[in-house]
C-alpha cells in the first residue's frame, strides 16, 4: 500500500474499525473511504455496488459487521446469521467485481469447533460441532473465510483473512444486554462501586455461569497493528489467528476487574445460566513466525481503558 492509496475501511465507527482508522492514519495514509451506515446499508446489494463503482477503492479492510455477546448471540440468532452473511458477501464480491488489490475480512475465533483442541490451531476450523449459542453468527463467519479463500481460488483474488480472539478498548460496547463479557463486567463493577458510595450498603454482583470458562483477551489497538502489518506482509489462503496466545478464567478476569475498580462488595455466580465454550485459547505461532506479537498486557490494557471510558456518563 501506498501513503495515498484509496483504502475503504468498512464499519469504520466500531471498535474495530475506528482503531483500524487510527492505525492507518497514524502510518500516514490520508485517502481513506469512510461511509457511515446511515448513507451505505451493506446489507443492500445494489448501494454496495454503486458505490465501489464510485469510490473504486484499492484495498479493503472488513471489520463490519452484527456483533454481540452470548445474550445478544443466542436471541438474535436469525438476525446476527442474516445481516453478517449479507454485508459480508456483498462487499467480497464487490472487492471483486471491481478488483481491489487486496481485502482483509475480519472474522472471528468462535468460528472454532466448541470442543476444539487447545491451544487452537487455524486447520482445526470445520473439525468439529460450533458452539450452540453463537452458531448463526459463526456460520456467517466462516462463510466469509470461505469465500476469500474460494475468490482467491477461482479468480485469483488477494483475500485474506483473520481470527481474532475477544476483544476489548476504544469504543467498545457497554450494553449490558449486547456487550461481550469485559465491558459488560466492568459496567457492573462500576455501576455497583457508585451505589455503594452513593447509598453506603453492601452491593453484590450478579454473573452468569461458573466462572470456570477461560478466555483470551486483546486490546484493540493491538488487533488494528496485527491486520496492518498482515495487510503488508501475508497472502494465502489459510486465516491467520490474532490474540496474545495467553488465556485467564472468567473468575479470574472477574477478581481482576474488581480489584482494578475497587468494588468492595460480593461477586455471586448463577450457575444455572450458560458459559458457553469451556475454553478458547488461540495457537499464535503463525502470527508469530510471519513477525508480529501483541504488546499490551490485559492488566495494563483494563486499566487504560477504566481510567478513560468511566463514569458512564463518558461513555
Amino acid at each position: 500500500m501506498e501513503k495515498d492509496s484509496k483504502i475503504y475501511v468498512a464499519g469504520h465507527k466500531g471498535m474495530v474499525g475506528s482503531a483500524l482508522v487510527r492505525k492507518l492514519k497514524k502510518e500516514g495514509f490520508f485517502n481513506l473511504v469512510l461511509m457511515p451506515s446511515e448513507e451505505l446499508d451493506l446489507k443492500d446489494q445494489s448501494a454496495v455496488g454503486e458505490f465501489f463503482e464510485s469510490e473504486k477503492p484499492e484495498y479493503v479492510f472488513l471489520a463490519a459487521a452484527k456483533v454481540g455477546g452470548i445474550e445478544a448471540n443466542n436471541t438474535y440468532r436469525g438476525q446476527f446469521l442474516f445481516e453478517n452473511l449479507m454485508i459480508q458477501t456483498n462487499v467480497i464480491h464487490q472487492s471483486y467485481v471491481h478488483k481491489v488489490k487486496k481485502l482483509l475480512f475480519l472474522a472471528s475465533s468462535c468460528i472454532y469447533p466448541k470442543l476444539a483442541p487447545q491451544p487452537i490451531k487455524e486447520e482445526y476450523l470445520l473439525s468439529g460441532k460450533l458452539e450452540p449459542t453463537n452458531e448463526p453468527y459463526a456460520i456467517a463467519k466462516i462463510a466469509g473465510v470461505k469465500m476469500c479463500e474460494n475468490y482467491n481460488r477461482q479468480y485469483g483474488c488477494n483475500f485474506i483473512s483473520v481470527m481474532p480472539t475477544n476483544l476489548y478498548g476504544p469504543n467498545d460496547n457497554y450494553d449490558l444486554k449486547t456487550s461481550h463479557v469485559l465491558p459488560a463486567l466492568l459496567r457492573k463493577f462500576h455501576e455497583a462501586k457508585k451505589k455503594m458510595e452513593k447509598t453506603g450498603q453492601k452491593e453484590t454482583v450478579k454473573l452468569w455461569g461458573t466462572g470456570k470458562p477461560k478466555r483470551e483477551f486483546l486490546h484493540v489497538d493491538d488487533l488494528a497493528e496485527a491486520c496492518y502489518h498482515l495487510m503488508l506482509k501475508y497472502e494465502g489462503n489459510l486465516s491467520v489467528n490474532i490474540g496474545t496466545g495467553k488465556d485467564i478464567s472468567i473468575k479470574e478476569l472477574a477478581n481482576l476487574i474488581q480489584r482494578l475498580v475497587g468494588f468492595q462488595g460480593e461477586i455471586i455466580w448463577d450457575a444455572s445460566m450458560p458459559d458457553g465454550t469451556p475454553r478458547k485459547l488461540l495457537d499464535v505461532s503463525l502470527l508469530h513466525r510471519l513477525g508480529w506479537s501483541h504488546k499490551i498486557e490485559l492488566e495494563e490494557g483494563i486499566k487504560k481503558i477504566y481510567k478513560e471510558n468511566f463514569p458512564l456518563e463518558n461513555v
